[in-house]
C-alpha cells in the first residue's frame, strides 16, 4: 500500500489535470446543452488552438499565458463563423446530419493540421516548464498549478456569463425551449453560433494553460474528446456543475490509477466508473432522469 507521502502528490495531480478536463468539458456540455448535438469537432478544434499557441509562441515569442485573450477571441470566433457559416447551413435541421457534419470538420482540421505540421509531436519552452513548487511533501510542477486556477476562474466566468447576463438568459431559453424563446424574440440561429463560439473559445484557453507542460500533434484531440465526452455522461448530459465535478474525479481517478496499474493503464478506471454510471445512474450524478 503507498503511503501519504506518494497518494498526495498524486492527488494533487489528478486535481491539476481534471481541473483542465473539467473547462474542456466545459464547451462540450455547452454546446450540448443548447444545440443539443454532440460534437465531434470537439477535439479536433482543441488540437487546433493547442497549434495556435504553439506558432504563437514559436513565430512571435508569445507566452501562452499572455496569449490567453488572443486565443480566446480566435476560437471564439472560429467557433461562431464554424457553426454559422458551415455547420448551420450543411446540417438543414437535421440532427443526425449535425453529427456527421462535426465528424467530417474533425477529419478535415485532423487531416490540415497533418498537412502543414506533419506528424511531429511538438513542445514549447518557457522559463517556468520545469519550475516545481512544494505542497507539503509534493512538488508540483507550477505550470500545473497556474492551469489549475486558470481553469477554475474561467470556469467560473463561463458560469457567470451564462446565470447572470442577457446573453445567458438568451442562451438558458433557447436550451429550454426554442420555439418559445424565438416567439418571444430571441435569434435563435445566433445564439446558436454565440454558444458553440463560447465552447471553443474555452479550448482556446485549455489549450494555453496544457501547453506549456504539454505537447501537440495532429492526433492529440482524440484521447481529450473520449474523456471529455466521458465527463459530460458522468456528469450528466448539459450540467456544468456534473462538467465540473466530473473532470475532478476523472482527473484523480486517471492520476491514482495511473499510479496503482502503471500510467500505460491509467485511464482504464476512467471507463469503469462511466460504465458503472451508464449501468446504476445512467442520467449521470447531476443529470434529470428521463
Amino acid at each position: 500500500m503507498f503511503d501519504f507521502a506518494i497518494l498526495f502528490p498524486s492527488l494533487l495531480n489528478g486535481l491539476t489535470t481534471g481541473a483542465v478536463y473539467a473547462l474542456v468539458a466545459l464547451g462540450l456540455t455547452l454546446i450540448y446543452g443548447v444545440l443539443h448535438i454532440i460534437n465531434f469537432a470537439h477535439g479536433a478544434a482543441l488540437m487546433l488552438a493547442l497549434y495556435g499557441v504553439y506558432v504563437l509562441r514559436t513565430r512571435f515569442g508569445i507566452d501562452p499565458y499572455l496569449a490567453l485573450p488572443l486565443m480566446v477571441a480566435g476560437m471564439f470566433v472560429f467557433g461562431y463563423v464554424l457553426q454559422r457559416v458551415v455547420i448551420n447551413r450543411a446540417s438543414h435541421g437535421k440532427d443526425e446530419n449535425i453529427l456527421l457534419v462535426t465528424l467530417g470538420l474533425s477529419i478535415v482540421m485532423e487531416n490540415a493540421a497533418l498537412l502543414v505540421f506533419k506528424s511531429d509531436t511538438r513542445s514549447i519552452e518557457t522559463p517556468y516548464t520545469l519550475t516545481t513548487v512544494a505542497i507539503g511533501p509534493a512538488m508540483i510542477a507550477l505550470p500545473k498549478i497556474v492551469a489549475f486556477f486558470g481553469s477554475l476562474v474561467v470556469a467560473g466566468a463561463l458560469l457567470w456569463v451564462v446565470q447572470r447576463t442577457d446573453l445567458g438568459r438568451a442562451i438558458r431559453a433557447v436550451a429550454k425551449e426554442k420555439q418559445g424563446a424565438r416567439l418571444m424574440g430571441i435569434d435563435v440561429e445566433h445564439v446558436y453560433a454565440l454558444s458553440y463560439g463560447i465552447g471553443l473559445a474555452c479550448l482556446g484557453a485549455a489549450a494555453c494553460f496544457l501547453l506549456p507542460a504539454f505537447y501537440v500533434n495532429p492526433q492529440v484531440g482524440s484521447g481529450f474528446v473520449l474523456v471529455s465526452f466521458t465527463i459530460v455522461v458522468l456528469g450528466g448530459m448539459g450540467s456544468f456543475a456534473g462538467a465540473l465535478l466530473g473532470g475532478f474525479l476523472v482527473g484523480i481517478v486517471e492520476s491514482l490509477g495511473g499510479l496503482f496499474l502503471g500510467e500505460s493503464l491509467g485511464q482504464v478506471g476512467i471507463y469503469l466508473i462511466f460504465i458503472a454510471v451508464l449501468l446504476f445512474r445512467p442520467q449521470g450524478l447531476f443529470g434529470d432522469r428521463a
